[in-house]
């Protein structure tokens, strides 16, 4: 595993090529960026400099109103990515501002999202997805700024993958908003953490609040904090994000 001090510099197209994807978590504020303009083709790109087949993101809709999403479908398809089809709000990509986008590899299966126990709106959502015959289940997440809450929506989300049936290679990611590195850990014994490099705030990283969990049958490729100028601009989080392949026998 690459020391967690040079992580933040691994570029993507430096990885060797085999039979793996890679997958990215972006808290996009809304799309908003340290400009304070919203620009949604400037998050798009970001997520394009990563080459991702599967991209979870939280802040994704508007909080008020009718929540719409802050980037428009067919702009999405413009760049070679689709959203699952969350059941939620007709304008919205996903449930309390947290969805997951797919390229043109990964066939969508089945999805669901997650109400969890919050002091305000929190959600997360679930995909069982197919990458070219290899099935993952992936969870997306925006959690509490509450340790406490933070540690019963966990609890949630492991229930609820426990209820799924199967036991498929599992993604979790998201903006996590714990700062202790072992804090979830002890909550998912059975799920191991990626090591990133902190990713908040954009423009002088300190905090590592965007995490990624897996399962044993998937193995770690390569990982990284992507920095970029314009990803520095585009949101307060740098995304992270994980090239994974399956292990032997999954």
């Amino acid at each position: 595993m690459t020391p967690a001090a040079q992580i933040q510099t691994v570029p993507v197209a430096a990885l060797a090529p085999g039979p793996a994807f890679v997958a990215v978590s972006y808290n996009i504020r809304k799309a908003v960026g340290a400009d304070r303009r919203r620009d949604p083709a400037r998050v798009l790109g970001v997520i394009a400099e990563m080459a991702a087949d599967v991209a979870v993101l939280q802040e994704v809709d508007l909080r008020f109103g009718d929540r719409s999403s802050t980037i428009p479908q067919p702009l999405l398809a413009d760049h070679g990515l689709r959203p699952v089809p969350f059941d939620t709000r007709p304008e919205s990509l996903g449930w309390h501002g947290n969805t997951i986008l797919v390229s043109d590899r990964v066939e969508i299966l089945s999805q669901r999202v997650l109400s969890l126990p919050s002091l305000e709106p929190r959600g997360a959502v679930m995909a069982d997805l197919l990458l070219e015959g290899a099935l993952l289940r992936v969870v997306g997440m925006h959690l509490d700024l509450s340790g406490f809450m933070r540690r019963r929506q966990v609890e949630t989300i492991l229930e609820a993958l426990a209820a799924e049936p199967g036991s498929p290679p599992t993604l979790l990611m998201g903006d996590m908003n714990e700062w202790r590195p072992t804090a979830l850990q002890r909550l998912a014994p059975d799920l191991h953490p990626v090591p990133l490099g902190p990713s908040f705030p954009a423009r002088l990283p300190i905090g590592r609040l965007d995490r990624v969990f897996i399962s044993s049958h998937l193995r770690v490729k390569g990982q990284g904090v992507h920095v970029s100028p314009q990803a520095r601009l585009a949101s307060d989080h740098l995304p992270v994000w994980v090239r994974l392949g399956l292990a032997a026998g999954a």
